[in-house]
């Protein structure tokens, strides 16, 4: 597998390569300023959306939870929803995991949309049951070196982390192949970029994840890389897969009504990472308008 950041391969035609560039410059921007951004590759985006056009059936594993609300939060979920759906729409099997303590926003993220179902795991060989191939984390906590978990205020909150992540290694081992995303470096799969997220950060260089995988996307929300994901998965097919704004909306109320926060201010609103609805639901907009001029060019017929 090719390692994260490299060129672009020549097998894709110029103009897929020109919207995946866009969609690049829409997630990963570095809007909030968290660095990580600066290390996502319009290649890696590629690979990735590739690997789950040729995969037969993927699980998604997210959930983050924030101990001072005993809630997950709300990026993970609805990115996990939206490109689990558009999996199934394009004839793919797929199974949303998280463990009981973010299951109930989760679930409401994914009804709200009419997703996949959503599993309960509590232990990471769990993960891989049913035989995958292909696994996908998306804003999950992985460990940091010393084997402990944390979020981007350097806080330990191993104790209310399960590793899930763990099936990582597991899945790299039986040549399953492993997609992450992820926004802050801390999250599983970023350990792959361990070493330049730990020059782009060297004050938070303890708590970014070791945990690798074998494409990284590194975004400005999470939630946002995996709707980008969706859409190049539908160029790809010539038929749109993702999602709308009014479905965005309908995601971010479930959840709240959930006890879903915001992961930045810890607050019950209908924000993503300090994000507010109605920035977050602008983004979901112009994802699908680039996905539209796309398809009326020329250049998209195959």
């Amino acid at each position: 597998m090719p390692e994260p950041g490299t060129d672009v391969p020549d097998r894709y035609p110029e103009h897929l390569k020109k919207f995946a560039e866009k969609l690049c410059r829409l997630v990963a921007a570095d809007r909030p300023g968290r660095k990580a951004p600066r290390l996502c590759h319009t290649g890696t985006f590629l690979e990735a959306a590739s690997q789950l056009e040729r995969a037969r059936s993927v699980v998604i594993v997210t959930g983050f939870l924030v101990p001072e609300a005993g809630q997950a939060e709300t990026d993970g979920p609805p990115g996990s929803a939206v490109l689990g759906r558009a999996l199934v729409r394009l004839g793919k099997e797929c199974r949303i995991m998280t463990d009981p303590f973010c299951l109930q926003v989760v679930e409401a993220a994914s009804r709200a949309i009419g997703g996949p179902c959503v599993e309960s795991a509590s232990r990471p060989e769990e993960v891989l049951r049913g035989g995958p191939d292909c696994l996908l984390f998306v804003e999950r906590l992985g460990e940091a070196q010393d084997g402990s978990y944390y979020n981007m205020r350097k806080e330990d909150i191993t104790a209310w982390t399960l590793p899930l992540d763990r099936a990582a290694s597991q899945a790299r081992f039986e040549r399953i192949p492993v997609i992450a995303v992820g926004d802050g470096g801390n999250e599983a799969g970023m350990g792959s970029l361990k070493a330049p997220l730990g020059d782009l950060l060297p004050d938070f260089r303890p708590c970014l994840c070791a945990v690798e995988a074998d494409f990284c996307l590194p975004v400005d929300v999470s939630n946002w890389g995996c709707y980008a994901l969706a859409a190049l998965l539908s160029v790809m097919k010539g038929v749109w897969a993702g999602h709308s704004a009014k479905e965005e909306r309908a995601m971010l109320e479930g959840m709240a009504r959930a006890g879903a926060v915001d992961g930045a201010t810890k607050k019950r609103e209908r924000s993503v990472d300090g994000f507010s609805e109605e920035e977050d639901l602008r983004l979901v907009s112009e994802i699908y308008e680039a996905f539209e001029k796309f398809m009326s060019s020329p250049r998209s017929s195959r």
